[in-house]
């Protein structure tokens, strides 16, 4: 039996986790055609994370394909298992990766990296705005299920799962998911199909400071900011 502990700080895969990074590297190394023309990785700078992008994305970095950690991708909550660590911590255990590019409050979980429903929201609006931005033809990110769900594509992701999208062609940022992960429910057939909705009980905790009626907001800083 498996007992989830959200305590855990910044937890490691388990080993089913590594299991189904293996099964997925080797489904997106010879089933997955675009995965061929990835010119860019983006990963959040979570252990999981990180050793998700080594297992299942390995093969891709040892082609030199590029790779930037953002922690704008990190996951929602501030519980200690979806609070990431400090960056010199980190660097011990991945030194392979470049931390210059994550943001120099991380794991900050206020302001604009706060848990509520409105700061993440605007930090998914802004993903993908930096995205839409990029000029490689095709990204892959790593990133988690919460913050793809609420803030990015309103989507289910079961993990190690992924889906592919294309934004659309108005030039918005919108994203438009491709019918071949959309009707399997995930690359891998393991994600629940149709759209994803915010649990009720997922921002509980915002009720109490709403309790005067006032609409909640994000964070004025936060508000129109594109990734750097």
């Amino acid at each position: 039996m498996s007992i989830i502990n959200y305590e855990l700080p910044d937890p490691a895969l388990s080993e089913l986790g590594i299991s189904q990074c293996e099964q997925l590297q080797a489904h997106l190394k010879h089933d997955l055609p675009i995965a061929q023309t990835v010119g860019l990785i983006v990963v959040s700078p979570m252990r999981r994370t990180l050793q998700t992008a080594k297992l299942a994305l390995g093969w891709l970095i040892d082609r030199g394909i590029p790779v930037q950690l953002r922690g704008e991708w990190q996951e929602n909550s501030d519980k200690p298992c979806d609070t990431g660590t400090k960056t010199p911590a980190l660097f011990h255990e991945f030194p392979e990766f470049d931390f210059s590019t994550v943001f120099p409050d991380y794991p900050s979980k206020s302001g604009r990296w706060a848990f509520t429903h409105a700061a993440i929201t605007q930090r998914g609006l802004n993903c993908r705005r930096w995205l839409r931005a990029r000029p490689e033809a095709v990204v892959v990110v790593v990133s988690h299920s919460g913050f793809l769900r609420v803030g990015v594509s309103h989507s289910h992701y079961a993990n190690a799962d992924y889906r592919v999208f294309s934004f659309a062609e108005d030039a918005g940022d919108e994203l438009v998911e491709w019918e071949l992960t959309k009707e399997r429910g995930g690359g891998m057939g393991n994600s629940p199909k149709g759209m994803a909705f915010v649990k009720p009980t997922e921002f509980s905790h915002e009720h109490q400071a709403d309790t005067d009626g006032k609409e909640a907001q994000a964070p004025e800083e936060i508000v129109n900011e594109v990734p750097g």
